[in-house]
């Protein structure tokens, strides 16, 4: 699926999503920085963190990026319901990462993205609900 530019727009430009993965017995969410690429989002994370190892038995997965306002003719969002991929090393690890530490020129020192403990998700879109965005 095609993302609309609007919407295209506001997860570039973004610092902070918020992903759902579904577990065993209970759902996991959790803030991730993330970049957009392709049409695909992608974030990294850590190869044992929970939300790797739900994807790992389901790779269903739902993002959102919102932008609250007191005003609410304000509000502005889009939620992804997608598919993951882990990316655990290789020229697309790399090439992601990278994309990564240009938006967030804190994350090598902070967080580094190592290819032995570290994965990239790739999320392909299959299903865009937005609200507020043209």
């Amino acid at each position: 699926m095609r993302l609309k530019k609007s919407v295209a727009k506001l997860l570039s430009h973004e610092r902070v999503c918020r992903v759902a993965t579904a577990g065993k017995s209970a759902l996991h969410a959790v803030p991730v920085c993330h970049v957009l690429e392709g049409g695909r989002l992608y974030f990294g994370s850590d190869r044992t963190s929970i939300k790797v190892r739900n994807l790992q038995k389901d790779p269903r997965i739902a993002v959102v990026v919102d932008l609250y306002a007191e005003d609410w003719d304000l509000l502005r969002g889009a939620m992804i319901h997608g598919t993951a991929k882990l990316i655990r090393g290789g020229p697309q690890f790399r090439k992601i990462r990278t994309l990564l530490y240009k938006k967030y020129p804190q994350y090598p020192g902070e967080a580094a993205l190592d290819e032995s403990g570290s994965v990239i998700v790739e999320v392909t879109p299959v299903h865009v609900s937005a609200w507020g965005v043209d």
